[in-house]
């Protein structure tokens, strides 16, 4: 049985406010919610969670992520109920809501909530080095709530043959290779669409186009390294994130971030 709570000051954009696993589940009532974004999911047996939204059956994997001041409350099904959770916390706190959509129940599927679990069970082993890693923290809860963004959309675009044929291979694309010169129009020859028409269904699932989408990964990718590797200079972030010249990257950082990525790293 693992439980952590923050008890140092915030200083990382993104952090966890608790996390913890084996956790044998005591029936939880919140009438006026939690005050931070919540998520828990089922280890071993079963429990259902109430919310303002409906009711949740939690099977094993199965998660769910609460925004704050969501009324909730939550016990087993029957027999002893493990779970895992987290809670998010962070400068950038404020941002959560668009990371994850803006939705205030976001219910987590078996599969998805693998890849989070195994998350999870690295986050709480790196609270176990003294000092902890905080910035390695700061990123795998950023990561986390990626998962979570992910799960909003992931089971109703499985069943879209357009993203799957046209959409899904770019991103795949843009995964493996955004360190490399991609152009719109190369990656769209690639699934023999015009490049119009790519960042038409780019824009119509993920509501931006296939240039904003590839410029805001590369951006993502940038923010890692200025977190996780202090000493890289700003010209090797931008090569190793596909910018033609540290020049341009730090005109698009500072355009999509606010910040210049050295302000960027000095404040994280």
């Amino acid at each position: 049985m693992t439980i952590i709570f923050r008890s140092t000051p915030v200083c990382e954009p993104l952090t966890f406010e608790s996390i913890g696993q084996d956790w044998k589940q005591d029936p939880v009532s919140r009438p006026g919610g939690y005050p931070f974004y919540h998520y828990l999911q089922t280890e071993k047996g079963a429990g259902r969670i109430e919310t303002a939204s409906g009711s949740f059956l939690l099977r094993e994997n199965e998660g769910l992520l609460i925004a704050p001041f969501i009324r909730h409350s939550y016990s087993s099904t029957g027999g002893e109920w493990y779970t895992k959770f987290a809670s998010f916390t962070g400068t950038a706190a404020s941002f959560i809501p668009q990371i994850v959509g803006n939705r205030q129940i976001i219910p987590i599927e078996n599969e998805q909530g693998k890849r989070i679990s195994q998350l999870i069970r690295k986050c709480v082993r790196l609270y176990d080095l003294h000092p902890p890693d905080e910035k390695q923290l700061s990123v795998s809860c950023y990561t986390m709530l990626l998962m979570f963004a992910d799960g909003i959309y992931t089971q109703k675009l499985a069943d879209e043959q357009l993203y799957q044929n046209y959409v899904l291979p770019v991103i795949k694309e843009i995964e493996r290779n955004y360190s490399l010169p991609l152009s719109v129009e190369a990656m769209s020859r690639k699934v023999y669409v015009t490049p119009q028409y790519l960042s038409r269904l780019f824009r119509r699932y993920l509501n931006c186009s296939t240039y904003e989408y590839l410029t805001s990964y590369r951006i993502g990718k940038a923010k890692e390294l200025l977190i996780t590797n202090p000493a890289l200079e700003i010209q090797d972030i931008a090569h190793r994130t596909g910018f033609s010249d540290s020049s341009h990257f730090i005109s698009i950082f500072k355009k999509a971030v606010g910040v210049t990525p050295l302000e960027f790293r000095r404040m994280n």
